[in-house]
């Protein structure tokens, strides 16, 4: 029965999609990859262990408007505690890097907790605005760097055929006007 486990093998794709209709109404908001594949995984390629790292993979996002605008944003996805899940067993975690605004680095506080900074980890529900100086940013243009890190359990690849694991998403640019408990 070993023998039949070791050889099997599953496909982990993991899609991130982007949003299309932007709520701030003069901005647009765009991925470098709507989505992330991680391809066939072999078994016997991974290490024994109660869970699975699957390796960070990064992608770029951009907020580009034609008025100065407040940025603020967040990933909307099925939650899991502390983070977003990935399939039925997974999580997916996301952290927000070398964000600018104008080319200006900014850092991140969460909309409801006006002050604190974070590191710009997204969590489901929160709503992630930059700083910079202590004051909320208004700017045109938001690069940042996503870091995509996800865990599985190791019994989640007990499979017997190929099989397909998945996790989906949109990220949201968020106006004042637009209320953060959705």
């Amino acid at each position: 029965m070993a023998g039949k486990w070791k050889s099997a093998c599953f496909t982990l794709f993991c899609s991130l999609l982007m949003a299309q209709g932007v709520r701030a109404e003069n901005c647009r908001l765009s991925v470098s990859q709507p989505r992330i594949d991680y391809g066939v995984i072999r078994r016997e390629a991974l290490v024994e262990s109660a869970s699975v790292a699957l390796g960070t993979r990064t992608l770029h996002l951009n907020v580009a408007c034609a008025q100065p605008s407040v940025m603020a944003l967040r990933f909307i996805g099925a939650a899991d505690g502390q983070g977003f899940r990935f399939d039925r067993q997974g999580r997916m975690r996301m952290h927000l890097r070398h964000a600018q605004v104008d080319g200006r680095a900014v850092e991140w506080e969460v909309a409801h907790l006006p002050g604190e900074t974070v590191s710009g980890q997204l969590l489901p529900g929160q709503v992630l605005v930059a700083r910079a100086g202590g004051q909320t940013v208004l700017g045109q243009r938001l690069t940042a760097q996503v870091d995509v890190d996800i865990d599985l359990p190791s019994d989640a690849l007990q499979v017997r055929s190929q099989t397909r694991l998945e996790g989906q998403g949109t990220f949201e640019l968020v106006s004042p006007a637009v209320p953060l408990s959705r």
